[in-house]
């Protein structure tokens, strides 16, 4: 009995921290037909995020994020060639206010009471029921590779996350490149 209780207050323990917490969400998308293989050198465009008026901006963590994702694309085997890339890459940063809504279980059992006997005892429900929203902000960063000839999408990772003010930024972005670019199927090999 008293093991029962330990191990019960120990799972609503961890569930109430898993739900504290916020999760990152990783995606990606290949353009149909589109061999990334090919693709062994590349370049940035629409570098317009460096703008020194954009400096406390959205933009801020601009130059952190171009070193991840370079860092990220050298180990994939990528070679950076700003005068005749195979492919070019752009990223995209912003934040949105979302809403979200939760519902109470819609009945549930409270007050209760027991006797002697096998069969005694009972119990009233509560209502429950109650729809709540919940307002809150969510980080989005967007990495896309392009054809530079015709300017056509051939890739897209993106990760997104619920942000407050606990959020570590940093980490969270070192973490999201590396994500979005684990999405990226290519692996070139070293020569």
């Amino acid at each position: 009995m008293k093991k029962t209780i330990i191990v019960s207050f120990m799972i609503g323990v961890a569930l109430t921290l898993y739900s504290c917490g916020t999760i990152m969400q990783t995606y990606s998308y290949k353009a149909k037909g589109v061999d990334l293989d090919n693709y062994k050198t590349y370049a940035w465009v629409n570098l317009e995020h460096f703008v020194d008026e954009n400096k406390e901006g959205e933009k801020r963590y601009a130059r952190y994020i171009l070193d991840l994702a370079n860092e990220q694309l050298l180990k994939k085997g990528f070679k950076l060639d700003v005068e005749n890339p195979d492919a070019v890459f752009q990223f995209d940063t912003k934040i949105e206010n979302k809403l979200k809504y939760t519902q109470s279980p819609t009945v549930s059992v409270g007050v209760g009471f027991g006797g002697p006997g096998y069969y005694v005892g009972g119990a009233v429900p509560v209502s429950g029921g109650q729809v709540s929203a919940y307002q809150y902000e969510e980080g989005v960063l967007s990495i896309e590779m392009l054809e530079p000839k015709t300017g056509k999408l051939i890739w897209r990772g993106w990760a997104q996350e619920e942000i407050s003010f606990e959020t570590d930024i940093e980490s969270d972005l070192q973490m999201a490149v590396k994500n979005i670019f684990m999405k990226l199927p290519v692996k070139h090999k070293e020569k």
